[in-house]
């Protein structure tokens, strides 16, 4: 049913009224749009009507109820959620809202968001994933591939189509792409972030090319996600490397130190507070001046990438300095340079570009493109603290 409160003056000075159903936001998008109320008059669980539009709306079958009744019937059909629990926008610096945890039983969704997928990798993943007593759904197109670009898992249209109905789905808990390579770019001004704001609040898990999708639902919705494996690569992930995974999606209460041997080594020396946030880093260049861009400030960057040579790494490290990405960074961990060419070249570039900025640095966590990967939960607060090597999740 399609309810409608009494027109009321707010803040602005206009009359306007709220539009609501009590059992859908389909049902409410559809009856908004028949009567041509924008969708950007959307929020969150209501449309703001101006109050012109009152007797029009309730003539096509809208049924008037008092404000108080309006709220009640929103409450009682789980429709209307406190902010702090609803997905959203959150400014930079800014704790993300974090996914419940995942139970046996729950179902994961993987699509395709990048390159071809090799099946015999898919399926040791999913194996991997249905041993923790999770469900898993793969995507109608994950198999796919673009008739025209060997690098592709189909075409963007329905790669975007796969992760939209997964997300969407009330009963997936959890969407982890099925793998990387180039082409998450590709999908994400073909998505509807502020229908996707309307589910349920899930957990995305990949890394490499995922940290697009990573930065997007950062910015856009404001939701946590994890650095970690996608499918492909979890069932050839090390034991430990696996269950830290693991712990993270489904015992979150259990984990709160990330260096968990303390392997890292200091670059600059200190203490940093801030929110986790970063991944890949080609990724985070390539992303910078786009609306879905998640910049560094007030955060704990990590940092890893594949097959850039040192040069091309100074140049994206570079590009993120030069842009501003940095500004207001408080620590940096660097991670994995996996086949980048020579250690300590590579390392020499990291330190050279980013020591300047003067926060907490380590380097040489095991997080990135290997099999042993650690597992970081991007968008969460968490303390850097160079003298016990440690980073820790806040309570």
């Amino acid at each position: 049913m399609i309810l409608i409160d009494p027109p009321l003056w707010p803040a602005h000075g206009r009359l306007w009224s709220h539009l609501v159903s009590d059992s859908s936001l389909a049902e409410l998008h559809e009856f908004a749009a028949r009567q041509g109320l924008p969708r950007r008059g959307f929020e969150r669980d209501h449309y703001d009507a101006p109050g012109e539009l009152y007797e029009s709306l309730r003539a096509a079958g809208a049924t008037a109820v008092t404000s108080r009744e309006l709220v009640r019937r929103l409450q009682a059909s789980g429709l209307r959620r406190r902010k702090s629990g609803a997905m959203g926008r959150r400014v930079p610096g800014r704790e993300l809202l974090r996914p419940a945890p995942l139970r046996a039983g729950d179902l994961v969704a993987v699509p395709a968001m990048a390159g071809v997928v090799p099946p015999e990798r898919l399926d040791e993943g999913r194996a991997r994933l249905k041993s923790w007593g999770l469900r898993v759904r793969m995507g109608d197109h994950v198999l796919d591939r673009h008739g025209r670009l060997s690098y592709l898992a189909g075409t963007d249209a329905d790669r975007a189509a796969d992760f939209a109905a997964a997300w969407m789905d009330p009963e997936v808990r959890a969407v982890m792409p099925a793998r990387g390579g180039y082409g998450t770019q590709r999908v994400l001004d073909l998505l509807d972030w502020r229908r996707l704001a309307e589910a349920a609040p899930k957990h995305l898990i990949g890394f490499s090319d995922v940290t697009a999708l990573h930065q997007a639902v950062a910015s856009r919705l404001g939701l946590a996600s994890v650095h970690s494996h996608v499918v492909t690569s979890l069932g050839h992930a090390s034991p430990r490397s696996a269950e830290s995974l693991r712990r993270l999606l489904m015992e979150p209460d259990t984990v709160r130190e990330l260096f968990e041997d303390g392997a890292v080594d200091v670059v600059v020396p200190g203490r940093a507070v801030g929110v986790l946030v970063g991944g890949n880093l080609a990724m985070l260049a390539s992303e910078v001046g786009t609306r879905l861009s998640r910049p560094a400030r007030g955060g704990i960057v990590l940092l890893e990438d594949i097959d850039e040579a040192p040069y091309r790494i100074d140049r994206l490290l570079t590009q993120l300095l030069r842009s501003g990405w940095f500004e207001g960074v408080r620590g940096i961990v660097a991670g994995e340079f996996t086949d980048c060419g020579p250690r300590d070249e590579v390392e020499f570039v990291l330190e050279e570009r980013l020591a300047p900025l003067g926060v907490a640095m380590v380097k040489r966590l095991d997080v990135g493109h290997t099999s042993t990967t650690a597992s970081i939960p991007l968008g969460l607060a968490a303390t850097l603290d160079t003298d016990r090597r440690s980073l820790t999740l806040s309570a």
